[in-house]
């Protein structure tokens, strides 16, 4: 997999508003805003607060033109706010672990890793640690080295999946590990349940909803699971009776049924 631009995506800009006091919100609301030469005009010594300086070593991230110099000094900041003990330290940790994957002009994804997992060991609970886990399980997947197979890497994605407690992130890693297996050619029924998990859980909208509706469909009549092929085809067209698919999706809906009418019903 190509690793991702060297740009501060605004997941990575995201600070918690309960570490807003009523003298600092300016610099947060610019840097939620992606503005972030705002951000270091409002804190030209890197701010005081913890709070202040978060939003300085973020800012840094995405100031152009990104340079290591910079990325280096933000590390500094990252590394002693989460030495200490509170959710803006949990936070400046994973910012800390995103620099080595995405932000160095040379990515370090195994120092990433050991990041990722040492967030996860100290604050198991945290929102940020478990964001870390989901992109953890995405080098375990496609970037990290070793000569594993793909159900193997999909092993390793299910076991960071069994960690993770925020319902939302299981789906989005559920989804991500079908992806994965289906780019990884692993036999589908290794990676199917996880897109059917993702799909059911809902809050997939959008092209992205036909896409699984379909995908699951198609997938699911490969290795003869008729019944759940007909479910997600027959769900494609109740919410997408007029879309462009439709009537291929009729055709093959068709030719599911035929095969539950011979007595295919798994």
């Amino acid at each position: 997999m190509l690793s991702a631009p060297r740009c501060l995506s605004l997941c990575l800009l995201c600070v918690p508003l309960a570490a807003l006091s009523a003298g600092e919100p300016a610099a947060f609301k610019s840097l939620a805003n992606l503005r972030t030469q705002e951000v270091l005009k409002a804190l030209p010594n890197g701010g005081d607060s913890r709070a202040e300086r978060l939003a300085w070593a973020a800012a840094q991230l995405g100031d152009q033109p990104v340079t290591d110099g910079k990325l280096r000094e933000a590390e500094r900041v990252l590394t002693e706010l989460a030495a200490g003990d509170d959710v803006l330290a949990s936070e400046a940790a994973y910012l800390r672990a995103r620099l080595y994957q995405l932000h160095f002009a040379t990515p370090d994804n195994a120092r990433a890793a050991t990041l990722y997992r040492e967030l996860a060991e100290r604050w198991p609970h945290s929102h940020w640690a478990q964001l870390g886990l989901v992109k953890l399980a995405l080098m375990e997947m496609y970037l990290l080295p070793g000569t594993a197979s793909e159900v193997d890497r999909i092993a390793a994605a299910e076991r960071l999946l069994d960690r993770i407690e925020d319902p939302l992130l299981r789906r989005d890693l559920q989804l991500q590990i079908g992806m994965a297996g289906i780019a990884l050619r692993a036999p589908i029924a290794r990676y199917l349940p996880h897109l059917v998990a993702a799909a059911r859980f809902g809050g997939i909208n959008g092209s992205a909803r036909e896409d699984i509706l379909v995908q699951i469909g198609v997938l699911s009549a490969k290795i003869g699971a008729w019944a759940q092929a007909r479910e997600f085809f027959e769900r494609y067209l109740e919410e997408f009776p007029r879309n462009g698919r439709a009537y291929a999706v009729r055709e093959r809906l068709a030719a599911v049924q035929q095969e539950l009418a011979k007595g295919g019903a798994r």
